[in-house]
């Protein structure tokens, strides 16, 4: 028997099964160069593969949003137009050029800031894959035939390879790659499948007669239990089960403490698919609308006609507060439409609302939208990365402007629109009583704001674990914020991960965190443990910690 400890869980829940490890087939590209007179020969071929793997997409996406997503990726003029540049531009052949022109798509989403948005780029590397296997006339299924429960272990799954597969038989996930938000673990926490990613070089440890124990809530995999130890998690997995229905039982309730204090428990989204998720989970409302993926995945800046369409299903669908961040994009996140000037340190450069107040057409494009789509329910706006009142005035007269074309025009929207702001730099929570004056509520953006306080790249394999949002620094400031946003009758919310740790949210509560934003799946357990907690104790628990020196003395008060 042997037992590996995994930091983190991509869906929660126990199982056992049988080891299935997946061998998945590499699809090298041919590297010949061609002659010119080839050169419409392997462009034909990749129109004919783009053509057949559009085909099956379509079948796919019928019922499927993940496919319909691939299906705009297939069918984008600016995969086609960087494949056939590179066979007629540099002599490449199809596969060549279809291998290189996706290499340099995910390269761009791989190195954006926001997790969710890099996991895009699965997408792109499974429609890529998809029109190789139709250049190279090969079809692999390695899913093919699994007839018996299993927990699945593979390099990565991508849609194209759980689409294969028979549910019936699969019990649970484990890859090598692939972080919390990739494909396979939002797939495995909507089926409700327990799963691990990011599990680094652990298929050589295992085989197919290997029996495995998956357990996604004390973050162990056991390898070859004794039965003594598959009786035990029998049993724990039972008692989980019990909590999921008792969980499920109180979607419809306020999350109010034993001695009645009440927060609000808001989704995280980014996809009208996500707002969807959200309503089924019991979200009181969005927190974070993520308004960049309106522009990732288009070969345009998108018309106001476009965004208002999104947004006003959205906010039809939740019928709850929905809060809108305003265009987060720039420096590392780069649109394949717009070029953007090569920056020595992007985290620190151009990005989000000093793109907006500079591109002012770009940004009065969005305004527009959400304030015609604010006709239709309670929709805020949310400015991100303001580090200076200054700031939060130049884009709330630029929306006073939009507001008097609407007029003009006689087309309805909320007069009253609220407009807030991110805090996620050490400027804004210095800032924050000054900002508190103008704004209409605060939403705290944990991930930017400790990777800004602790002068700590969280992509820096060398430092990454000193990112820590348990930091005193970081507890600290996000109590000092909402000190200020109280002292003025401010709403103070948080978008950040830090939100649905289970760990943190007493100290918040205890802070007097108004509002958590979350995954829409964090959302039954984190109402659960709201409503079995007691806000005094939680008060106490929150000035003891910021008063720690250390992470590890936080740590040990609230183990």
């Amino acid at each position: 028997m042997k037992k590996f400890t995994v930091s983190k869980a991509a869906s929660k829940g126990i199982v056992m099964g049988k080891a299935f490890v997946a061998v998945q087939e590499k699809l090298e590209a041919d590297t010949r160069i061609i002659k010119d007179s080839e050169k419409e020969i392997e462009i034909l071929k990749f129109q004919k593969a783009v053509k057949d793997a559009v085909e099956e997409i379509k079948v796919l996406a019928k019922d499927n949003e993940i496919f319909a997503a691939h299906l705009d990726v297939a069918e984008d003029a600016v995969l086609s137009d960087s494949v056939e540049g590179k066979i007629n531009g540099e002599n490449k052949n199809a596969q060549l050029a279809l291998e290189e022109s996706v290499a340099e798509i995910v390269t761009m989403f791989e190195s954006l800031d926001d997790e969710y948005l890099r996991e895009r780029a699965a997408d792109i590397k499974d429609v890529g894959k998809r029109m190789m296997c139709k250049l190279k006339g090969v079809k692999s299924n390695p899913f093919e035939g699994i007839d018996e429960e299993v927990i699945v272990i593979a390099e990565d799954l991508a849609p194209s390879d759980t689409a294969n597969m028979d549910f019936k038989f699969i019990k649970g996930f484990i890859t090598e790659a692939g972080g919390v938000t990739s494909h396979v673990a939002i797939m495995a926490r909507s089926m409700e499948i327990p799963a691990f990613v990011g599990v680094v070089d652990f298929r050589k440890n295992v085989t197919n007669e290997d029996y495995i124990i998956l357990d996604a809530l004390g973050n162990e995999i056991i390898v070859n239990p004794d039965d003594e130890t598959k009786e035990e998690y029998t049993k724990k997995a039972e008692e989980y089960k019990a909590m999921k229905a008792e969980l499920e039982s109180m979607n419809g309730l306020p999350a109010t403490t034993l001695d009645g204090r009440t927060v609000e428990l808001f989704a995280n989204v980014g996809s009208l698919t996500d707002v969807e998720n959200a309503v089924t989970r019991g979200a009181e409302g969005i927190g974070l609308f993520r308004s960049e993926f309106l522009y990732m995945e288009n070969t345009k800046f998108p018309t106001e006609q476009e965004q208002f369409d999104t947004y006003k299903k959205a906010i039809e669908t939740i019928k709850h507060p929905m809060i809108i961040r305003t265009l987060d994009i720039g420096g590392d996140k780069e649109l394949s439409y717009y070029e953007f000037d090569k920056e020595e340190n992007p985290f620190l450069g151009w990005r989000a609302i000093r793109i907006s107040l500079d591109l002012k057409d770009v940004f009065k494009t969005q305004l527009r939208a959400i304030l015609r789509a604010s006709a239709y329910g309670d929709i805020r706006i949310m400015y991100p990365m303001i580090i200076s009142v200054e700031e939060f005035r130049a884009a709330n007269e630029i929306l006073q402007e939009c507001k008097a074309e609407l007029r003009k025009d006689n087309i309805p929207f909320n007069d009253s629109i609220q407009t807030g702001i991110m805090i996620e730099t050490p400027a804004g929570v210095m800032c924050a009583e000054d900002l508190a004056k103008e704004v209409d509520f605060f939403s705290i953006g944990t991930n930017d704001l400790t990777q800004y306080m602790l002068a700590v790249d969280r992509g820096n394999q060398k430092i990454s674990k000193m990112y820590n949002s348990f930091h005193p620094a970081v507890l600290r400031a996000i109590n000092r914020v909402i000190e200020a946003g109280h002292k003025y009758g401010k709403m103070v919310g948080m978008c950040g991960e830090f939100a649905s740790d289970e760990k943190a949210l007493p100290v918040l509560l205890g802070m007097g965190l108004d509002e958590f934003s979350m995954a829409a799946t964090e959302i039954a357990s984190s109402r659960y443990k709201v409503r079995n907690l007691k806000y005094e104790d939680c008060k106490e628990l929150a000035k003891n910690v910021c008063s720690k020196s250390t992470i590890a003395e936080i740590k040990e008060l609230l183990d």
